[in-house]
């Protein structure tokens, strides 16, 4: 296991780079060189043992482009439970609103960068201190 994820993810996230879909060519042309706001967005990125469609990890955001297989989807509600749950927030765009309405689904994008998603506080902040510790209470003031 390389960074938390399989020889094997990462082998299949490099072939998926290589054969995107229509509507995930034209998201990411997008996207792509910091198009989109100055956000910088990586495609097909491994995270964990799934592999994201568009990820931009400055605002910890995936964008996932989803054909009608995936309404409704329980693997798509667990892959999203384990994403959460390292600090992303995944957005889902359908197919068709790319191809068919491209600055709709860029400004939903925009959007969801500029608002806030703080990242799981747990795995993401300094531990609290021990008691007493980075306290002061008031015996050093002179």
């Amino acid at each position: 296991m390389t960074a938390g994820y399989s020889q094997q993810t990462l082998e299949r996230a490099k072939a998926l780079r290589r054969a995107l879909t229509q509507p995930e060519k034209k998201l990411w042309s997008a996207l792509r060189d910091r198009r989109l706001g100055g956000f910088k967005f990586c495609k097909q990125q491994p995270i964990g043992p799934f592999i994201a469609d568009f990820v931009c990890q400055e605002r910890r955001l995936i964008v996932e482009v989803d054909g009608s297989q995936h309404a409704e989807s329980e693997t798509d509600r667990t892959r999203d439970a384990f994403l959460t749950s390292k600090g992303y927030c995944v957005l889902r765009v359908w197919n068709n609103d790319v191809t068919d309405n491209l600055s709709g689904v860029l400004a939903a994008i925009l959007a969801a960068l500029l608002d806030p998603h703080p990242p799981n506080a747990a795995q993401w902040a300094p531990s609290s201190p021990l008691k007493g510790e980075g306290i002061d209470n008031g015996a050093n003031l002179g």
